[in-house]
């Protein structure tokens, strides 16, 4: 056996093409969606991942608004821009890009969002609904790797679900997207013991943990489907290389479908960021939008 790949380039251009359609329909009743990125700093991960979600949007025909802070910027201010965008009706999704310098805690900032306009799903609120499976903001990532997961099956009912990390952004929302899916779900930690005698029994490998190569042939099932959600830069004969969470070549062999770093789940992320800027527009103009793009979710 050797896993197919999913190919999140593809997929994702799959979902712009929706959204792009979705734009269309708002157009056709006077509206455009917006865009408010806010960066606060130079980091030069963060800018690149910034500027591409400015190029996406606009091809989709999203209105695109970038901020650019210093990197000394008080938490008041950025407080008071993120006030000013809640209150600006040319806006339908702000995302504030993390991480954030020391002097600000990104909590607050991140809960200062109005919740309609979270497009990032990070806002406590809709950090709740998703935990009560009622409508709101799916964090991106996730979303990104449920679509992935339904690109393959439809339904996930009853298989057997393990995410490696507990973050607030990927782990989290993630086992609980699982759960509403009707997986049983299971996260493992930096505190968990058994760690690869419990990811052995997935059918479903999340990983997401950004330790490069942690998981091996030795944690996986024959026939486990395995999306890597890890971004590490790593140094390979004296270049930088992006890998994933998963030793690819170690565990494609054993896996029934695999996600590749890069290429993967990054581009998902984007995609899925542009489309919940268009559902919210939408919901804030009582507007329904195509099937397709429901339906991909």
């Amino acid at each position: 056996m050797t896993a197919k790949i999913i190919d999140g380039k593809a997929l994702a251009t799959k979902v712009r093409n929706e959204v792009s359609k979705a734009v269309l329909e708002l157009n056709k009743e006077g509206i455009t969606p917006g865009l408010a990125t806010v960066i606060v700093g130079n980091d030069p991960a963060s800018t690149v991942y910034v500027k591409n979600k400015g190029k996406f949007a606009k091809e989709v025909g999203i209105k695109s608004l970038q901020y650019s802070l210093s990197e000394s910027v008080s938490q008041e201010d950025l407080l008071k821009l993120i006030n000013d965008l809640n209150l600006n009706n040319d806006v339908d999704g702000i995302l504030v890009q993390l991480p954030l310098p020391k002097q600000i805690k990104s909590e607050i900032i991140l809960d200062a969002i109005d919740p309609s306009k979270d497009v990032d799903g990070f806002n406590i609120v809709n950090a709740a609904n998703i935990y009560l499976n009622r409508e709101g903001v799916i964090p991106c990532t996730p979303l990104g790797c449920l679509i992935m997961l339904r690109s393959i099956n439809q339904s996930l009912k009853g298989m057997n679900a393990v995410i490696i990390g507990r973050s607030n952004i990927v782990g989290k929302p993630m086992a609980q997207l699982l759960l509403n899916e009707d997986c049983t779900v299971t996260t493992v930690h930096s505190k968990s013991n058994n760690i690869e005698k419990i990811v052995k029994e997935a059918d479903i490998i999340i990983a997401a943990v950004g330790i490069p190569n942690l998981v091996n042939e030795n944690w996986v099932k024959k026939g486990a489907i395995v999306i890597d959600v890890g971004i590490n830069r790593i140094n390979y004969e004296n270049k930088t290389k992006l890998v994933g969470d998963v030793d690819f070549n170690a565990v494609q062999p054993l896996a029934s479908y695999i996600t590749p770093v890069p290429g993967g789940v990054g581009p998902m992320t984007i995609a899925c960021l542009l489309m919940n800027t268009v559902f919210q527009c939408s919901r804030k103009n009582k507007i329904s939008l195509p099937s397709n793009l429901i339906n991909l979710f």
